[in-house]
């Protein structure tokens, strides 16, 4: 079959169809200052040897875990993963699938997902997981617009917890930028770093669409979700859960157990390495009965014409198939490689290793935040409970960088990036991954010994 393009007539046709006069309109909305105007300048070409050699010093320059200790979060976390894991996914059937445009001949991919759903699903507590989404941030953006769906269009008001990852919050304002329908509403923190429930029993009315609250939040924070549902509910708003650090609800109280309509989040501490801040990938749940507003996919269970157990995509309102520009999202992929590891990790380790991994998690972050206030005479930013992060205030942060370089520490994310009003304020985070001897060495080094 022969490939034509687009004739200057259908260019002409679909630019008038949109009411503009020509293609590069279509790029006004990006800075002129990013824009590359004097084409790529590349260098010379290099021999394979040379491109090698040259691969090996770029990634010389990378500070990696087995040469640095790292106490940093914020989304990334630096967890142990079992050796099952990487045995799984290298296999040649899972490595170099793709998403399966005939699933019913993909029986062990369809079969994978379906236990990721399910495990997904006992994690948070929730009755519906779809096969996975981007990340965490894109996940988060989806359920404010699947909120948007199930809602009446007189219910527009979109309230986000200042707490949820800042980087979340630029996501979820770039999905909805275009949707002038959509109000999004900021809600502060109190002096616990959670969301200040006051606000929320103020402000939110009959406009209120759903309250994006982090679980634990960006802070780490552990939010106490009760009275948030309950100015849901009183407000008729749904309740969306974001989680960063799936580990947690190892222990914590589930979303789905506090009423929460929606909870999404970031698997990647779920068997996926840190790399360099990806890739990752983003689960979604919800209720039962929001089940056909669902992004995605949703893979089931079944038996064949012989009765035996088989897999279906028996939900798939995405572009790529049947529903075309009445699809719930335009997302193309599950992350299949990264929800697979994820779904090794959790079999692995099971209930019990799971939640005994979260206990060390917690016992060695609070360790680490009481060694600091006592030993190094830091201050607590929030006084409410954490997971495995919490915010410190350091004064002199950026003076103590070449201390910790010096030692070869990465002591946190400094948050004066995104909250101006905590300009010391450093996000530490403490894994099972964060020994003794790592932990002496953060304490010692603040206290400049």
């Amino acid at each position: 079959m022969r490939y034509t393009p687009h004739t200057a007539a259908d260019k002409e046709q679909m630019l008038q169809v949109i009411g503009l006069s020509r293609i590069e309109q279509l790029f006004d909305h990006i800075p002129q200052s990013i824009r590359e105007r004097a084409g790529i300048s590349l260098p010379p070409g290099l021999t394979e040897v040379g491109v090698k050699r040259r691969m090996a010093a770029l990634a010389a320059k990378n500070a990696t875990p087995e040469g640095w200790n790292l106490f940093l979060g914020g989304g990334i976390y630096h967890h142990a993963i079992p050796s099952a894991v990487d045995a799984v996914i290298s296999r040649s059937e899972f490595s170099t699938s793709y998403t399966p445009y005939q699933p019913e001949v993909s029986q062990g991919t369809l079969q994978a997902v379906y236990e990721f759903q399910t495990l997904i699903c006992q994690l948070t507590g929730m009755e519906v997981s779809n096969a996975g989404l981007y990340d965490g941030a894109s996940a988060t953006a989806e359920a404010v617009l699947m909120a948007r769906r199930i809602q009446r269009e007189s219910r527009r008001r979109v309230f986000l917890s200042r707490s949820l990852h800042p980087q979340y919050r630029a996501v979820v304002s770039t999905y909805l930028g275009n949707l002038k329908d959509v109000e999004l509403v900021e809600v502060p923190f109190n002096q616990r770093g959670a969301t200040d429930v006051d606000f929320l029993k103020r402000e939110m009315d009959e406009k209120a669409m759903c309250a994006v609250v982090g679980y634990p939040n960006f802070f780490g924070v552990v939010e106490d979700l009760s009275p948030i549902q309950e100015a849901c509910a009183r407000s008729g708003a749904l309740l969306v859960t974001v989680t960063t650090e799936p580990l947690s609800l190892a222990l914590l109280k589930p979303p789905g157990a506090w009423g929460a309509d929606i909870a999404v989040g970031e698997g990647q501490s779920l068997g996926v390495p840190m790399a360099l801040g990806g890739p990752g990938f983003g689960f979604f749940t919800c209720q039962k009965k929001f089940v056909r507003s669902l992004p995605g996919r949703l893979v089931g269970e079944t038996v064949d014409h012989e009765g035996h157990r088989g897999f279906v995509l028996t939900l798939s309102t995405r572009e790529q198939h049947i529903r075309r520009e009445k699809a719930t999202s335009n997302i193309c992929t599950s992350q299949s490689l990264c929800v697979l590891a994820a779904t090794v990790f959790m079999a692995t380790l099971g209930k019990s290793g799971m939640r005994r991994l979260a206990e060390i998690n917690v016992g060695r972050a609070h360790e680490a935040r009481e060694r600091l206030v006592k030993e190094a005479g830091l201050a607590p930013s929030f006084s409410g409970p954490v997971f495995n992060e919490f915010v410190l205030r350091v004064k002199g942060l950026a003076e103590r960088q070449t201390r910790f370089a010096a030692e070869k520490i990465i002591p946190g994310i400094p948050l004066a990036r995104w909250y101006p009003e905590l300009q010391d304020g450093l996000l530490i985070c403490v894994t099972e991954m964060n020994e003794g001897e790592e932990i002496e060495r953060l304490v010692r080094t603040f206290s400049g010994k």
